[in-house]
């Protein structure tokens, strides 16, 4: 859910100024899924942008506190969210931990990296949201741990029908800075794309799966 639409916009604006975000229609980008997508996200890119980096933790932090108070504890989702997430919980004064996709297979053999009590408050930071797999994961590995997960933050999500779905089902909320449909609304305003091209994004979040066979 987005909370601004001026956060929004101005989110997409900064993340296609600096390429974290690329839209390519006529070039499809192949994820690692080997689906075909006109576009790709890389919102790490962000943390060598010191301005943008601060105003996404700064916006990420105000949100945080809006809507859920002060946690206990804020924690990122490795490896993409460990930066942001860190620095919104500086920005907070608040303790930090981050999530590995599994336990480590040596020494403590941890997942959850850093100090975290049973019964503490977390809310969880992301750099990404696609189908939310990897993410409810994090949320997960915090309830076994016995953590109060409040919800969760991101920066940017693509909106699938499948990612609401997976976060519905478990029961955790989400907010992003921005989504899908404000990149578009922003690409099409700054002419970053056509009107025909915002077509083609569109009808490749209907089907992603599908999209290289049906383009």
């Amino acid at each position: 859910m987005i909370l601004k639409k001026e956060t929004a916009k101005k989110t997409a604006e900064l993340l296609l100024q600096i390429n974290a975000i690329k839209l390519q229609p006529q070039n499809p980008f192949t994820w690692a899924s080997g689906w075909k997508s006109p576009i790709y996200c890389d919102n790490r890119i962000t943390l060598s942008y010191p301005q943008i980096r601060n105003y996404l933790r700064e916006n990420i932090a105000n949100q945080i506190e809006l809507l859920y108070g002060k946690p206990d504890v804020i924690a990122g989702v490795a490896t993409g969210a460990i930066g942001i997430g860190m620095l919104v919980a500086d920005f907070l004064n608040l303790p930090f931990v981050y999530i590995r996709p599994e336990a480590k297979k040596h020494g403590r053999q941890n997942q959850i990296e850093g100090k975290l009590d049973p019964g503490q408050s977390v809310v969880v930071v992301e750099d990404l949201i696609s189908t939310g797999k990897s993410s409810l994961m994090a949320v997960e590995a915090l309830e076994q741990a016995e953590a109060n997960v409040k919800g969760m933050l991101a920066i940017f999500t693509y909106g699938f029908d499948v990612s609401k779905q997976n976060f519905e089902k478990q029961g955790i909320d989400l907010h992003t800075l921005s989504d899908y449909d404000h990149l578009l609304e922003q690409a099409l305003d700054t002419r970053y794309i056509s009107e025909k091209e915002k077509l083609t994004l569109q009808t490749w979040r209907l089907d992603p799966e599908n999209w290289n066979t049906a383009n």
